[in-house]
Formats: structure tokens, C-alpha cells, sequence
């Protein structure tokens, strides 16, 4: 295995560079990487030299979603308290999060859009909702993406699984900005000096002032959305859902 922390973070200029190391495995959320995620989160909130977050990531794809191998043999119990902390942690932070989007995007990996404030992506980037496909639901990551999202888009998207395109997700309200992959450096580095003009106060309070909805989602409904999710992927169904998609073959309830 390799020594390289699975997330990298550094400061420069004003701006916290958090990155999703763990290409091998297409950044999936293990526990590994969510514990070395809230870690980093702390550290930038408290980086007194940070106005501005920057979430990108080493590797082709920016995740994956829950890491399924990990979940067969342990279940999800440990990974949902994770994920539920980390979000509530990007939506709380005292500074603006802005992702960089250079890959495709599943499954808990849209929480992360969702929650950030900021999100610009490659224009050849692709989404999905997949959870539904191996037998369980969006259920946590549904706490920072559907009050961004067009319902009618969210109940197609979320219940067939099906990929949809940057420009869709969009237009949708997922995500901020759609641009040609030569552009998506400039466009990142253009919001970013923007949002520096602020003061940390105003950013703070602002971002404060805009999540309050959120963030109040999260500690009111995000214990009891952790539990149906690690009772989901505990059932039988979920079982072979993951079973199939590890296997490369499909799930039992296809044809």
C-alpha cells in the first residue's frame, strides 16, 4: 500500500488546498479517507492563514462513492457516522468551500457537491445517483443535495441511477458552473480571487446566514438518516447489490 496520505492539505496564498488522495481506488469514502477528511477540515477551520477552501483531486475520478469492499466485510455503521460529520463539517465551516470538479462523480461523492458552496466542473464530468442500483438510497448524502436540486430531476435521477451530464447537473442546481476543460483552472482561480475580496467575517456570517437551513437539516435528521443507511446496506439485498457490482455482473433482480 502506499504511504501517501489519502488526504493532502496546504496553504497558500489565502487559500487551503484540501485534496482527495486515494486515486487507487477512485477516492472512495472508506473510513480511512473520511477520518483523514474531518482531520483536514478541522485543520483549515483552524488555519488562522485560510479564507478560502479549495476541494480538489489526484486521479481521473473525483469519487466513487462509499467504498463497497470496505462495506461488504464491515458494514456501514462506522462510515455513516463519518459521512454524516463530514458534510455537516462543509456546511459549517467558517469558510467557503470551493470544489474543483476535473471527474465523474457517484454516489457520496454528490454529498460532497452538494454541501460545498462553490462548485465548478469540467464540462465532460458525469454524475450519478447509483445507490438505488445496488439496493439501498441516498439517504445521507439526500440531506445536502436535494434542497439544492429541481425535484422532478432528483426523483429521476435518484431512483433510476441513470448518469447524467456537468451541463444537466447544472442546470439542475447541483452544481455552480459547467466549463471546457481548458477553462476550469481560470474559472476555479476567478471564483476564488472573488470570494477573497470579502472580509473572514463576512464570509463567515454570509456563509452562516445561507446554511443555516442546512446545517439545521443535518443535526435534526441526519442521526436517524445514518441509521436507515447503515440498515440498508446491511440487508440481504444491498448484500448482493454490492456483491454484483464488486463481481463486475449484475444483481440478481435484473434481467
Amino acid at each position: 500500500m502506499s504511504d501517501e496520505p489519502l488526504v493532502l492539505v496546504s496553504t497558500r496564498d489565502g487559500v487551503a488546498t484540501v485534496t482527495l488522495n486515494s486515486p487507487a481506488n477512485r477516492n472512495a469514502l472508506s473510513v480511512g479517507m473520511l477520518t483523514a477528511f474531518t482531520d483536514a477540515l478541522d485543520a483549515v477551520e483552524a488555519d488562522t492563514d485560510a479564507r478560502v477552501v479549495k476541494l480538489t483531486h489526484n486521479g481521473p475520478v473525483f469519487s466513487a462513492g462509499m467504498d463497497l469492499k470496505e462495506a461488504v466485510v464491515v458494514g456501514l455503521e462506522a462510515t455513516s457516522g463519518l459521512m454524516l460529520k463530514m458534510l455537516k463539517q462543509i456546511v459549517t465551516l467558517s469558510k467557503p468551500v470551493v470544489v474543483r470538479l476535473d471527474g465523474p462523480v457517484r454516489a457520496g461523492g454528490l454529498g460532497i457537491v452538494g454541501a460545498a458552496d462553490v462548485v465548478i466542473s469540467n464540462d465532460t464530468v458525469t454524475f450519478a445517483f447509483s445507490e438505488a442500483r445496488i439496493g439501498v438510497a441516498p439517504a445521507i448524502i439526500s440531506l445536502t443535495t436535494l434542497p439544492k436540486m429541481d425535484p422532478r430531476l432528483a426523483h429521476r435521477w435518484c431512483m433510476s441511477g441513470e448518469t447524467f451530464t456537468a451541463a444537466q447537473a447544472a442546470s439542475a442546481g447541483l452544481i455552480s458552473e459547467a466549463v471546457p476543460p481548458a477553462e476550469l483552472d481560470t474559472c476555479v482561480d476567478n471564483v476564488i480571487a472573488q470570494l477573497k475580496l470579502a472580509s473572514p467575517q463576512g464570509l463567515a456570517e454570509t456563509k452562516k446566514l445561507l446554511g443555516r437551513e442546512m446545517a439545521d437539516l443535518i443535526e435534526d435528521k441526519g442521526e436517524a438518516i445514518a441509521k436507515l443507511s447503515a440498515g440498508l446496506f446491511a440487508s440481504e439485498e444491498a448484500k448482493e447489490g454490492m456483491q454484483a457490482f464488486i463481481e463486475k455482473r449484475k444483481p440478481r433482480w435484473q434481467v
